[in-house]
């Protein structure tokens, strides 16, 4: 039994690629993250090595060793850094070179699963297509990529490609209230938050201090429209030295604001049914008043902007220093007062 959910493509594909004994070397698995890679990474490599007639079982004691990351042919390689958010560098690709010309311990394959194949290091990525180019038999690679563009265009090439892509909300939203026992205001909020991917849906049913990190987040760039100039410097500063160690959790922010501000437009376009932030519709529907449609437009082509000169490696405090100045002003409904500017 396949357990990844709302990737039918992709599995039909890899099932009749199995049946056929046609299945690729090597797989880039593309897609936003907790979209279902890892999932479906370890299904393919339960099929590969399940005991049962009809892979993968979910019951024998291979595919319970791979689900508890406990089997011995099955490595999962990830990057250094917080939250292994970081680059892979060429030593791990040097240590994986070398097990796979190791005959399988317990199973019939062995299958290296590279989380986070856009962040391999230039040597580390070299190194790994020399392994690509003439595999050893019986090994398969199976690559995760947030940004497939950021993998090497010679290891993309050495690839079959497979993209897995968000689940409709609805979708999500029926799954969370037949499966996880939650209310339907709760799945509907975290179905909307989630943009379809159900792994993120499911971690934060269980995890309460995502939502609570995120309404934290939501109030300190709110509080930015109505600080200076002085306390919108000192965040992008925070922003920027955060960014050299974790640029995730700083893209994240972005992300969160730029779903504030498209809700900010769709309350004015009366057009509420649409919102991402529905547990926050009352607190939308007061800014929607200070801010005017072009303001709400620019400041979110801002956040545009910003989101891909870091992309592209620009400066990160230059980058968010310019953001901050892209705020639109916080204006008093009776009036006109403009923003106090620092010093």
């Amino acid at each position: 039994m396949w357990t990844v959910l709302g990737q039918e493509p992709a599995v039909t594909l890899l099932k009749a690629s199995l049946d056929r004994n046609r299945l690729s070397h090597a797989y880039i698995l593309s897609g936003p993250t907790h979209v279902g890679k890892m999932t479906l990474a370890l299904n393919l490599a339960q099929a590969l090595n399940c005991q049962a007639e009809a892979p993968p079982c979910q019951e024998c004691s291979s595919c319970h060793r791979i689900a508890a990351g406990q089997h011995p042919d099955v490595q999962i390689i990830v990057g250094e850094g917080e939250r292994s958010r970081g680059e892979i560098g060429i030593d791990r690709i040097r240590s994986l070179q070398s097990s796979a010309f190791l005959h399988p311990y317990q199973g019939r394959c062995r299958v290296f699963i590279i989380d986070g194949a856009d962040r391999l290091t230039r040597e580390a990525a070299n190194c790994l297509l020399k392994i690509l180019e003439e595999p050893p038999i019986n090994v398969f690679f199976l690559l995760l990529a947030a940004e497939p563009k950021g993998v090497l265009p010679t290891i993309r090439s050495r690839c079959q490609y497979l993209e897995l892509r968000p689940m409709a909300l609805g979708k999500v939203e029926m799954i969370l209230l037949e499966h996880y026992s939650m209310t339907k205001d709760m799945a509907k909020l975290l179905a909307r938050l989630s943009k379809g991917r159900l792994g993120w849906a499911i971690t934060a049913s269980s995890d309460n201090s995502l939502l609570e990190q995120r309404q934290q987040r939501l109030a300190e760039l709110r509080a930015l429209a109505k600080g200076d100039l002085h306390q919108r410097f000192a965040y992008a500063s925070q922003m920027a030295s955060q960014f050299h160690s974790h640029r995730g959790a700083v893209q994240e922010a972005l992300g969160l604001w730029r779903d504030w501000w498209q809700d900010l437009l769709l309350i004015k376009a009366e057009c509420p049914n649409l919102i991402t932030n529905i547990d926050n519709e009352n607190i939308l529907i007061e800014e929607a008043e200070v801010f005017s449609l072009p303001q709400a437009k620019d400041f979110l082509s801002a956040l545009e902007t910003a989101s891909w000169q870091l992309d592209q490696n620009a400066n990160p405090r230059l980058v968010l220093e310019a953001l901050m100045l892209s705020i639109p002003p916080w204006r008093r409904r009776e009036g006109t007062e403009p923003l106090a500017q620092a010093g």
